[in-house]
């Protein structure tokens, strides 16, 4: 067996405030909807400079402050920039941008559902 990709799917009680959010923060555009009986979005995958994130909805979703479920890491070309954006956008800043030793820049955040998420930078390689 081999595993081909994966992608996180959030699970939100507002599901259009999240989707709406990660458009704001992170230039998420919509690729796909599925909705519910009622016509209302039960399912929603993003796109991130490519890269799918999906937000389901989800009643029973632990609210905020109840606990990890999942912490998301994102790689940016600009942590501090993505960082401003983030809080601008509502997100919660947890730990600004810093200089880790293992030689990545990183902040840590959470959106509005309270998911943590890290924001980060890749080390240089040896070549740049």
């Amino acid at each position: 067996m081999a595993v081909r990709s994966l992608f996180p799917i959030l699970l939100a009680r507002e599901l259009p405030e999240l989707v709406s959010f990660y458009e704001r923060a992170l230039g998420g555009v919509v690729d796909y909807r599925f909705a519910d009986a009622n016509g209302a979005d039960a399912y929603v995958s993003l796109k991130i400079d490519g890269v799918p994130l999906g937000i389901g909805r989800d009643e029973d979703a632990v609210p905020p402050g109840g606990g990890e479920r999942v912490a998301l890491w994102f790689y940016v070309d600009d942590v501090d920039r993505a960082f401003r954006a983030w809080v601008r956008a509502g997100g919660h800043p947890i730990q600004p941008p810093e200089d880790m030793p293992w030689g990545e820049r990183v902040a840590q955040v959470r959106d509005p559902a309270g998911n943590l998420v890290n924001l980060g930078a890749e080390a240089p390689t040896a070549e740049g």
